[in-house]
């Protein structure tokens, strides 16, 4: 089967997808808002498994201390103001072992409470900080819990954090993720089995783990979680009596609901990907308002580097040069999703255009696999010298069309070099859950980061972040990377704040990442948002930060 009868099919599927479907009923209660998403959170504690559908419904429940705004700005969401060494809120010090470190005052907003009626307070900050720097409890970010050497008190809302060092971008603090200490306390210790334990999974409805507009009310595993306002939100009131958010994690079946009326709308952080947007606008754009938003959404092939074939980096590269990610940017998604080169998104304003290319070429492909020693074999399928077939598993989240429609021509694109990749997909909360998350695919897994503006990809990168059992899986470097080269500029872009010193760091790292390839860049995604048109307040961000962190913003037109 060619590659181009692969895409042509790939077209034709899409659009027979969104093009087939009845028309969608009126919406009769605009007090009751039903979303739509492609992913079922594995968890809704908001410091184990980093997730688009967790983040997404979190953000209605819950307040960041401080996040990126739509202008891409950091701003405070829970506290009163940014550390800043101008005022002298963010200050130099020394650390106790003489290391140079930073003081940071924050102040937690005095009208914030639990959605019991427990004060938000700095026990609340003491007991995270317990929580997520703990070896054993695996937190996402126990990096930056680890960073804080002390936290000094200075009544129930104001504290200082003491810092291990001194950083360029001090002032967010969006990744301390608040938790209740007066009902996660209880059950945090053994630490080794807070993730068993904890009331976000165990009792999700419990009004005092909220603290948001709105509050979980009530879980269905695997199907919806409906919330309620938060009676005890000291912000905007919110205008939806009640939101459902419901999954489908076949996105076909997405737009059905929605044609159907079972959805009022189909959200674009884990919604639809953008070609079955676009088809769905060729035939219902006229009822729906459809919006596209480009942002930092690389989507990738993680490579499983303890894989013998893959720890070859001259296969790797020929994997790259074998696929034509221009023709799937431009015949499936309409040249919406362009080609990304690196992890580092042209929209950023630190992105480097000199970083190394890998056009499409299989005959440089084909050259670097018999210099790496895998030759044509029987069946067409390339050997080494044992016999050992170039064959690994391919993996996503099931019920992905567009994905699952990538991967068909990848698999095609590479079998025409003599490489097997079969396909293997497992549905969004085992494939992040456990599979990704613990390290257990042991070929290429494709899914998205999703990051904020100059955000150091240390999380992902740095060899200390590698999840392991010993570590309680925390951290999201899931192939394995390893680079000292790599973990010193890491630690430098932190570091060094210097604009032209900084920017060569940033050079690097994009120049380093493209040579080693410790993840197979295929496109950077654009955000499809399929509303319906009596929604109003909806503003996409193009970040990390989903459009719900202001869901007391969404209102129904009169």
């Amino acid at each position: 089967m060619s590659t181009s009868f692969v895409l042509r099919l790939a077209t034709a599927i899409l659009i027979a997808a969104a093009c087939c479907l009845p028309a969608r009923a009126q919406a009769a209660d605009r007090e009751r808002l039903v979303i739509g998403i492609s992913q079922f959170p594995s968890t809704l504690h908001p410091s184990f498994d980093s997730m688009q559908a967790k983040e997404y419904i979190n953000a209605m429940a819950r307040r960041k201390i401080t996040i990126f705004d739509h202008d891409w700005n950091v701003v405070c969401l829970l506290c009163t103001g940014l550390p800043d060494l101008d005022k002298g809120s963010a200050r130099f010090e020394k650390t106790p072992d003489g290391g140079d470190g930073m003081a940071l005052d924050y102040q937690l907003d005095d009208r914030a409470v639990w959605g019991d009626g427990t004060p938000i307070t700095t026990k609340d900050v003491l007991f995270t900080w317990e929580v997520g720097r703990h070896p054993e409890a695996g937190t996402d970010s126990s990096e930056l819990y680890r960073r804080i050497l002390s936290i000094d008190v200075h009544d129930d809302r104001r504290f200082t954090l003491h810092m291990d060092r001194r950083s360029c971008d001090y002032k967010g603090l969006a990744e301390f993720n608040l938790l209740p200490a007066h009902l996660e306390s209880a059950v945090f210790e053994p630490a080794a089995d807070y993730r068993k334990r904890t009331l976000y999974d165990r009792d999700p409805s419990n009004p005092g783990l909220w603290y948001g507009p709105y509050r979980v009310t009530e879980v269905n595993p695997g199907a919806s979680i409906v919330l309620e306002p938060n009676p005890l939100w000291w912000g905007k009131k919110p205008y939806f009596k009640q939101i459902v958010v419901r999954t489908i994690e076949n996105t076909a079946a997405l737009v059905a609901n929605l044609l159907a009326g079972d959805i009022d709308m189909i959200e674009g952080e884990p919604g639809l990907s953008i070609d079955q947007a676009l088809s769905f606008e060729r035939r219902h754009g006229d009822d729906y308002q459809v919006i596209y938003k480009p942002g930092l959404i690389y989507e990738h092939l993680d490579v499983a580097l303890s894989n013998p074939i893959l720890s070859d980096v001259r296969v790797r590269r020929a994997l790259l040069h074998g696929i034509d990610r221009q023709a799937i940017s431009e015949r499936l998604f309409d040249g919406k999703q362009p080609v990304a080169n690196g992890q580092t998104n042209p929209l950023d304003s630190v992105y480097f255009d000199g970083a190394p290319k890998y056009a499409y070429d299989p005959d440089k492909a084909a050259a670097l696999l018999d210099e790496a020693g895998w030759k044509p074999g029987a069946e067409g399928i390339r050997r080494n010298a044992e016999g050992t077939p170039l064959q690994f598993d391919l993996m996503t989240t099931a019920g992905n069309k567009s994905r699952e429609l990538v991967q068909q021509v990848l698999q095609s694109q590479w079998k025409a070099l003599g490489v097997d990749a079969t396909i293997r997909n497992e549905p969004a909360r085992v494939f992040f859950g456990e599979t990704v998350s613990k390290r257990q695919f042991t070929g290429l897994a494709m899914f998205a980061w999703i990051s904020s503006p100059q955000s150091i990809p240390r999380t992902s990168l740095h060899s200390t972040m590698i999840p392991t059992e010993e570590n309680a899986w925390a951290g999201q470097n899931y192939t394995g990377y390893a680079s000292e080269k790599m973990d010193k500029i890491l630690d430098d872009l932190e570091l060094v704040c210097d604009a032209d010193a900084n920017r060569k760091l940033w050079e690097d790292m994009q120049t380093l990442y493209a040579q080693d390839l410790p993840a197979l860049p295929l496109y950077f995604r654009a955000s499809s948002y399929i509303l319906p048109k009596w929604l109003k307040g909806v503003r996409p961000t193009g970040h990390q930060y989903t459009s719900t962190n202001w869901i007391e913003e969404w209102t129904a037109a009169e």
